[in-house]
């Protein structure tokens, strides 16, 4: 990569959730790749991939919570365990570590995850711009795109813009009831007044670096400091090349990745398997790091692996069984294939419902039975329209990564002047 000749210092403040790190840490890779000076806050968990980009490393006072918010079954619950465990339970000390971090390093600019809202704070606090990544569709409010979280479909009509309005109206209500007063007293703690909304901490960011494809997402009117950079596809850290190859044969080749998290899926795992042993196809089982691959039991046609890079894999895949993150689904569509979705939460029911409306696969619930995920399966494989669809899709994709504004984006931020 070329390298910038007025190189800026950049400070990246990352949170460990999941499938976003390989792509944030996608983004912090080709800045240092540029010749920039980079470092990276970051959970533990997060330092072999950090230090293998090349950035330097500061790790979190405070060890990330564990949110098992599969074991959460109400919407107030929901919330208030997202505002403990990902919002401002953290963000006090986030803060305080970015002050620190913003105080020793002198950035330009710094570079959040979406929820690292502490450092947010501390960047405002400090008179530092900061940048938003969102490594998946468009978050925040705007309008035309529908209430995140519940994986529906654009509004048609007055009926359903005024199903938007009341739906954002209350899910702010319930998520500010437990994280707005808790994010106002960290912002009073650095000399900063309190906001209206929850979202206008994240919507401050002098960019809002959206890390996916707009011909993925649905078009909507977005705020003028958001920008479309295109998805990072690049594998983790954990997928390398030392894998067992799929089975022997020349069936359909079917892909199984679902999360990189524990989400309690285990039983869906082995309900996919089950459903591929009873059909005439080579299926290729990815446990990831969250569950071991001892626990599932294969088929005679069905190879169970801890780990496989979807690089090498998928463009010899017929179709993609996953849980609908955001990662597998862009890298699936990017190689052209159509997918068979489970979703379980998070964001998965609104990547699952962008992969539908456009004819590239089928969703099903994470409780169906082997039987119904066998029939899926089959309904896509027969059908040369989902491909078909997928890799329409999936050229779209692919034009926007090799376009990508990322870097000149993030580039674009001025030197500071003074530094605290």
């Amino acid at each position: 990569m070329t390298q910038h000749p007025d190189p800026r210092t950049y400070l990246f403040a990352l949170t460990d959730a999941g499938g976003t790190v390989p792509p944030e840490v996608g983004v912090v890779r080709r800045v240092v790749d540029r010749g920039h000076r980079v470092t990276v806050l970051a959970d533990e968990s997060m330092a072999p991939e950090v230090e293998q980009a090349g950035a330097a490393l500061r790790i979190w006072s405070r060890p990330p919570d564990v949110f098992r918010d599969w074991e959460l079954r109400s919407p107030m619950a929901q919330a208030r365990g997202m505002s403990e465990h990902m919002l401002v339970g953290p963000a006090r000390a986030h803060a305080a570590d970015a002050v620190a971090a913003i105080d020793d390093v002198g950035p330009d600019l710094v570079v959040t995850s979406g929820f690292a809202l502490g450092a947010m704070v501390a960047a405002e606090a400090r008179s530092v711009p900061f940048d938003l990544l969102m490594p998946n569709v468009y978050v925040l409010p705007a309008d035309g795109m529908p209430p995140f979280g519940a994986g529906l479909k654009p509004a048609r009509g007055p009926v359903g813009r005024a199903r938007d309005r009341a739906m954002r109206v209350a899910s702010a209500r319930l998520i500010e009831r437990y994280a707005l007063p808790e994010l106002d007293d960290v912002r009073a703690g650095h000399g900063l007044a309190p906001l209206p909304t929850l979202w206008g901490q994240m919507q401050g960011a002098r960019r809002q670096l959206v890390l996916t494809a707009s011909a993925f997402d649905f078009p909507a009117t977005l705020p003028a400091n958001a920008r479309y950079v295109g998805p990072i596809l690049d594998d983790p850290e954990w997928a390398d090349a030392a894998h067992r190859a799929p089975p022997d044969g020349d069936g359909p080749l079917v892909l199984v990745a679902m999360s990189s998290t524990f989400q309690d899926h285990v039983d869906c795992l082995q309900r996919i398997a089950d459903a591929l042993g009873g059909l005439p196809v080579r299926g290729l089982v990815t446990t990831g790091p969250a569950v071991e691959a001892g626990a599932i039991r294969a088929p005679a046609n069905v190879a169970v692996v801890a780990s496989a890079p979807h690089h090498e894999v998928l463009p010899h895949a017929d179709l993609v069984v996953t849980h609908g993150g955001h990662g597998t689904v862009i890298k699936a569509l990017a190689a052209g294939v159509p997918l068979v979705i489970l979703h379980h939460g998070r964001d998965q029911a609104d990547n699952a419902v962008r992969v539908t409306e456009r004819g590239a696969g089928l969703a099903v619930s994470r409780r169906a039975s082997s039987a119904r995920i066998a029939r899926a399966v089959e309904g896509v494989l027969d059908d040369p329209a989902y491909r078909g669809a997928a890799a329409r899709l999936g050229r779209a994709i692919v034009r926007e990564v090799a376009a990508s504004p990322l870097l000149e984006e993030l580039e674009g931020v001025p030197h500071r002047t003074s530094r605290a």
